[in-house]
């Protein structure tokens, strides 16, 4: 490379101009920006899941151009942070506080993104945070298996671009599935994507699910978001239709057009 002290003006010129187009470019290329919120408390599992996808969402982003971050602290969920970014993560965990609750809702009620998956969605009878549970479709967690194991899945729409690519009924590696009561099928603004196929039944050995309406993957169409009840262990990620849904499910969030 030249050095610069002996470069002439000109040339000084088209290399800040070169410089400033290539700049300019790479931040056109990146469509949209996402931040993804984790935790290392909790189950240990929950944060193995949290630190693969972390990886992968990186990977991506240099593949589908666009900005991503990850972080464990959660006061930046706040109004002015949230206001940069086209969506939110949530990997392992859910606000601390009223003030980054408060936040949340009204990035979401503005038209914010967001990927939540398996823990982060945790609600039971005794959740306070009613706009939540509304905003999850009113889906109550119920019960679980237990261990964590792998288990067929059946796609409801594939026309969707979340699951696009994706086989009809495939495996999904080991994971400790959530069944809802009410389901959150059951509401109208609901759309679900993904099913636990009945075929699994009975699944669990120490905790056994047994029969009924499992949706797994879903979205409130009343929001932009998107709710994956996948994310337990290292081993989420593993497999071709695992690593395909969740980009796809990133790319549907920051590109609502498609």
């Amino acid at each position: 490379m030249p050095r610069i002290r002996n470069m002439p003006f000109a040339a000084l010129l088209v290399l800040a101009f070169a410089f400033v187009v290539m700049s300019s470019a790479h931040a056109q290329n990146a469509t949209f920006r996402v931040l993804a919120f984790w935790t290392t408390d909790g189950e240990v599992d929950h944060s193995d899941f949290a630190r693969q996808a972390i990886e992968f969402f990186s990977e991506a982003a240099g593949r589908d151009h666009f900005q991503f971050r990850a972080t464990t602290d959660w006061k930046e969920m706040n109004p002015e942070t949230l206001a940069r970014m086209q969506v939110v993560v949530w990997l392992n965990g859910q606000p601390n506080t009223a003030e980054e609750g408060a936040a949340f809702e009204g990035y979401m009620n503005h038209g914010g993104g967001w990927l939540g998956t398996h823990v982060s969605g945790y609600n039971d009878r005794s959740t306070t945070w009613r706009w939540f549970v509304d905003f999850l479709g009113g889906a109550v967690f119920f019960a679980n298996n237990w261990p964590p194991l792998p288990a067929t899945l059946h796609v409801d729409d594939p026309t969707h671009p979340v699951v696009k690519g994706l086989p009809r009924s495939f495996l999904a590696p080991a994971n400790e599935w959530y069944v809802w009561k009410p389901s959150a099928r059951a509401n109208p603004d609901v759309k679900v994507l993904l099913t636990l196929d009945p075929s699994n039944y009975p699944l669990g050995f120490k905790d056994r699910l047994l029969s009924g309406d499992c949706p797994l993957v879903w979205t409130n169409t009343k929001y932009r978001m998107l709710y994956v009840n996948i994310g337990h262990g290292d081993k989420a990620m593993s497999t071709p239709e695992m690593r395909t849904l969740f980009e796809n499910s990133l790319l549907w969030l920051g590109r609502p057009a498609n």
